[in-house]
């Protein structure tokens, strides 16, 4: 009878139990229906709605996420460059500039990408989707930013300011590209000059000069190009079309840098300025190849000779001398430049006229530029130091000359003889010899020289003369 009644108690335990965990389960999935029933009205209802804006969420969360953007707080901040952002998950995308990684690859091209978004957007070249297109001009986009972004060329607004310049922008991307400009963080350096970026597609840019590749040839004169933009902008020589107009003269331009640049003629704004000797330059990239002057960094070489340049086009003369090139001449004296700028201020000294005038020794000038350089004779600073003899210079042009002698390159060679000389003042003076041409007459008697020093040296003979015919008093 005891086992009985214990085998009932047993069952009943068991029962009571199972019974239990039953109504647990019920309750539970109860519980589960009435937060799927709240959701459901939370979404019709949007219990969360922000007064700023009127924008309503469904879960607490969001909705404080959301009033971040209006409060502009930033708590979640980056340990490698002190950028702050407003949600972890922008820190999170963030941080793939300095990890580099690029989760998201083109299953068609093989490019990777950090976002997702970047991603759809790249699909759409593989795809040929043009789905953004412009009212007033008619051009395509493939993202609707990309658009949005190009409709404030017609409307001319800048709305986005730099706050320590005062510079303004039509994108937020181009604000915070020019921010790099007044901080020192480059995360991209190149292993062979050292030199710093902000952005890694501009270290890739730069490492072009250390390889000399150019992939990019024009199909009508077969010069070659490092950037597919630099063939675009060279294709407008072909075709004579200058997209880029100024508002304020008229004048065009084949490129937007070439715009930016003569805008600076009407505005009179310098404000990249040099930290080591103070001058001020309209753009950028002008400072930087003047901070060459400073640092010495010369990137470009010429493959003959292997002298360098701190200018690519300072490099591109050069190799004028090698070819011999001197397509502009002089209808006056018949002499030949490898410029058509060089023959414009030639032309000026055959004129008399002198417009430009030193107002301490009223010494006449053709060129402002000369009458500039003479100036800093009076003034006596000199801002150009030799780090091999300490010698200082009051002009760059001198100072580079210099320099030269102190190398071994001579980098101006006569084709008669094969004789080299350090300047092409020189190379002109010995080539003479072999033409036996006297350019420089005796403004007294007609007598012809090679050299203008020694015109000048005779001309004395003449003033001597007149001096001892003179009568005694």
């Amino acid at each position: 009878m005891e086992d009985k009644k214990r085998k009932k108690e047993a069952k009943k335990s068991v029962n009571g139990s199972l019974q239990t965990r039953i109504r647990s389960r019920e309750k539970q999935k109860h519980k589960k229906a009435i937060r799927q029933q709240v959701r459901i009205h939370a979404e019709e209802d949007k219990l969360y709605t922000c007064d700023q804006c009127g924008k309503s969420f469904a879960h607490k969360k969001h909705f404080k996420e959301h009033m971040k953007i209006h409060t502009g707080e930033k708590l979640h901040t980056c340990h490698q460059c002190g950028k702050g952002f407003k949600l972890k998950g922008q820190l999170g995308i963030h941080m793939r500039i300095h990890t580099e990684e690029k989760p998201f690859t083109c299953d068609q091209c093989g490019k990777s990408f950090s976002q997702k978004a970047h991603l759809k957007e790249h699909m759409r070249i593989h795809t040929g989707e043009t789905s953004f297109i412009c009212d007033q001009c008619g051009k395509s986009f493939d993202v609707k930013r990309s658009l949005l972004s190009h409709m404030k060329i017609h409307s001319g607004k800048k709305s986005h300011v730099c706050s320590q310049c005062g510079e303004s922008f039509r994108c937020k991307i181009d604000l915070r590209q020019h921010m790099t400009i007044h901080t020192d963080y480059r995360p991209h350096t190149c292993d062979q000059c050292g030199k710093g970026f902000t952005r890694k597609e501009h270290l890739q840019r730069h490492m072009l000069i250390h390889t000399g590749e150019k992939n990019y040839s024009c199909d009508q004169c077969e010069k070659n190009f490092s950037l597919k933009q630099s063939l675009k902008s060279h294709m407008f020589v072909h075709t004579g079309e200058k997209p880029h107009t100024c508002d304020q003269c008229g004048m065009a331009f084949t490129s937007k840098r070439g715009l930016t640049a003569h805008m600076t003629i009407h505005t009179g704004e310098k404000p990249h300025t040099c930290d080591q000797c103070g001058k001020s330059f309209a753009l950028k990239y002008l400072l930087n190849i003047h901070m060459r002057i400073h640092t010495g960094e010369k990137p470009h070489t010429c493959e003959q000779c292997g002298i360098k340049f701190t200018q690519r086009s300072q490099l591109m003369v050069h190799k004028k001398i090698h070819t011999g090139e001197k397509p502009h001449t002089c209808d006056e004296c018949g002499r030949s430049f490898t410029h058509s700028s060089t023959l414009k201020k030639h032309l000026q000294t055959h004129s008399e006229h002198k417009q430009f005038y030193c107002d301490q020794c009223s010494k006449g000038f053709h060129l402002e530029s000369g009458l500039k350089n003479h100036l800093k004779v009076h003034a006596k600073v000199r801002n150009y130091f030799c780090l091999l003899c300490d010698k200082s210079f009051i002009l760059l042009s001198v100072f580079n000359l210099h320099q030269r002698r102190h190398g071994s390159v001579k980098s101006f060679m006569c084709f008669e003889c094969g004789k080299s000389f350090f300047t092409n003042t020189e190379l002109k003076q010995h080539q003479t010899s072999h033409t036996g041409e006297k350019r420089y007459k005796c403004s007294h008697c007609d007598k012809g020289f090679s050299l203008f020093g020694n015109m000048k040296q005779h001309e004395r003979t003449h003033t001597r003369e007149k001096l001892q015919t003179l009568p005694s008093k």
